[in-house]
């Protein structure tokens, strides 16, 4: 069975000092180097958050505050800080994460009008990014889930990987959420669960 594993949105802005990080983000990169350098992965694919500095999931394009929703093309948007803008620092892969054995970059949430949580597609199910064509290419059947966060574009990954139909694992030690809510890690953890998502210690 071949595999790959998918590493979410390992970039600047949502690791420690970013404009949204997330707790803990800077202690999954040894451990996510740690898998390349140990498993054999037939590929090895990063997800990248590049977003148009006017997209509208920005709470600043909306006159909105972080953390209030909105609705956005019939679909419920949280407001965000502005991050990972394409061609800035913020919306860099980190510098401690190796690169070295990367086969492919899917970038996503390019879209102005709809954000992109899922490696695999936008919210809305209109677009997808290309992930799957290129798995299903390769012959891919097995994939290992890695990244940031866990609550938010690594469920969606994940969710969406079970739904196209491949094996999907989960590390638990190469993930940390958000937690917007305190329990948000913990709902996570159980709809991924429900939809099939193996998760490893």
């Amino acid at each position: 069975m071949k595999k790959a594993l998918i590493i979410v949105d390992v970039q600047n802005d949502f690791c420690e000092g970013g404009a949204l990080a997330v707790p803990g983000a800077n202690e999954i990169i040894p451990y996510i180097n740690l898998l390349m350098e140990e498993n054999e992965y037939d590929q090895i694919v990063l997800t990248q958050d590049w977003h148009p500095a006017n997209h509208k999931s920005f709470a600043s394009n909306n006159g909105q505050k972080v953390g209030e929703s909105i609705i956005l093309n019939g679909v419920p948007q949280f407001m965000w800080p502005d991050h990972c803008v394409q061609g800035t620092f913020g919306a860099e892969f980190h510098k401690d994460l190796n690169r070295d054995k990367v086969t492919h970059i899917i970038q996503k949430g390019k879209n102005t009008e709809i954000d992109a949580y899922s490696g695999f597609q936008d919210n809305n199910h209109f677009m997808k990014t290309g992930l799957d064509d290129f798995l299903k290419y390769h012959e891919i059947q097995l994939l290992e889930i890695v990244g940031l966060a866990m609550d938010y574009c690594v469920k969606f990954t994940c969710t969406d990987a079970v739904a196209n139909g491949y094996v999907t694992c989960l590390h638990f030690n190469g993930t940390r959420a958000v937690n917007v809510k305190p329990d948000n890690a913990r709902d996570a953890i159980f709809e991924m669960l429900q939809k099939g998502v193996t998760v490893l210690g």
